[in-house]
């Protein structure tokens, strides 16, 4: 696609970073058949295809409106196109730039600006964590809308760290709505990686990942949640602590897992951090990445009693943003699980998309009865014990639309631990 930058992007980091990904669309449109967005509305505009040529008009110099923000704030960035796309066009990055020259041109109305800035810092607060305990506790008494967002209360087993050290060492990401919305996937992680004999740590000064600032257009504060980051890790990745040098950086939210890996690319115009990022980045794995190795170490410490039957969602930022299919799932069902994927459609977003399903909850939860309808048994099929997936927004929006328990793939795992 050929591009004529308007003098205000010719020349900048920004500009030519766009260029380069719309020169390689070919306007082919494969990407409109994978897009959750363009098979719910049917409008060209509310589909990767149209949505780059805004983004190549704004890019342009064409007036920039309320409708082009309208359209890209409807994108989920689940990057199914990216999958889908014979040419490699990075979409994801090219949204994010797009979005972000958007948001500097279109003044949203209040209410949406105060509740985007509600979400970007609110969420990663402090205080985050005792509201959220408030919130659990009033639960019966809240709205559906409100219900939704806050989970029950955590099992006693989410209290239950491992104390024992080992020789090998992991570093792992807590999150900053995971601890207090679902502790129980981290401290899960953490006893299974145990029972392997790799011992998880935890730098305290690390927070976000950065994601959630940089996806609501606030992109220098997702920066700065990187770096505190990378500052946070560095003694334990170039072992300069009494722990010794960490072997992995490992995430058990593919959507902190994704946007980790991509600290590379985001500071890479930054002397004092590209290369610590880049080193960061290379050192990051989903915990579904350890799987080859520890699945095969764990199959003898596994309750002898049948293991429970699971409909798996792959969370978009596995298997899109990371390109990792298939991998949980098949050593699930080395270890005796009964593992199946949706009926159909099981590359489709369930409409979670970090904080989609608050700022466009009407799209998100057409997408989550959609993948509950498809994860439900089909004629002939018998009945799954619990949904499982591998993001906590993925879990948290499907289990608001379900009875049936929706849980991370690791808690399973560590409740079949004998």
């Amino acid at each position: 696609m050929q591009t004529n930058l308007a003098p205000e992007f010719k020349g900048t980091r920004q500009g030519e970073a766009a260029e380069a990904i719309l020169r390689k669309c070919v306007h082919c449109g494969f990407c409109t058949a994978t897009c959750p967005t363009y098979q719910l509305l049917g409008d060209e505009l509310d589909g990767p295809r149209g949505r780059i040529y805004l983004m190549k008009q704004v890019l342009e110099g064409a007036p920039v409106t309320r409708k082009t923000q309208e359209h890209l704030d409807r994108c989920l960035t689940c990057r199914n196109c990216e999958t889908t796309c014979p040419s490699g066009v990075q979409y994801g990055h090219l949204v994010d730039i797009g979005r972000e020259i958007v948001e500097k041109k279109v003044e949203r109305p209040a209410g949406e600006k105060a509740v985007r800035w509600l979400l970007k810092e609110g969420l990663t607060s402090p205080l985050f964590a005792p509201a959220m305990k408030m919130g659990q506790m009033l639960r019966p008494l809240l709205p559906q809308t409100l219900q939704n967002k806050v989970p029950a209360k955590s099992s006693p087993r989410a209290a239950l760290w491992p104390t024992r050290s080992h020789p090998r060492k992991v570093l792992m990401l807590l999150g900053c709505v995971q601890p207090a919305m679902m502790p129980n996937i981290n401290s899960a992680t953490a006893r299974v990686l145990d029972a392997v004999g790799i011992q998880t740590l935890v730098a305290d000064s690390a927070g976000c990942c950065g994601a959630l600032r940089t996806h609501l257009n606030d992109h220098e504060g997702g920066l700065a949640d990187a770096r505190r980051n990378i500052d946070a890790w560095w003694p334990l990745v170039d072992g300069l602590t009494s722990d010794g040098q960490v072997e992995a950086i490992v995430m058990n939210a593919s959507g902190c897992g994704v946007h980790v890996k991509d600290y590379g690319h985001a500071l890479a115009h930054d002397p004092d951090y590209a290369e610590k990022a880049r080193r960061v980045s290379a050192l990051t794995r989903d915990l579904s990445e350890l799987l080859p190795e520890i699945a095969p170490q764990l199959q003898g410490r596994l309750r002898a009693s049948r293991q429970p039957a699971l409909a798996f969602h792959p969370p978009c930022t596995l298997q899109h943003g990371q390109q990792l299919r298939g991998g949980v799932e098949t050593h699930l069902r080395a270890l005796g699980f009964e593992v199946r994927l949706a009926n159909a459609e099981s590359h489709l977003c369930c409409g979670s998309a970090g904080t989609y399903s608050v700022l466009q909850p009407e799209l998100a939860m057409q997408l989550r009865d959609r993948k509950l309808q498809h994860l439900a048994p089909a004629p002939g099929q018998e009945p799954v014990d619990a949904i499982v997936s591998a993001n906590i927004g993925c879990i948290q929006h499907l289990q608001s639309g379900t009875p049936l328990p929706v849980k991370h793939w690791v808690e399973v795992v560590d409740e079949a631990l004998a």
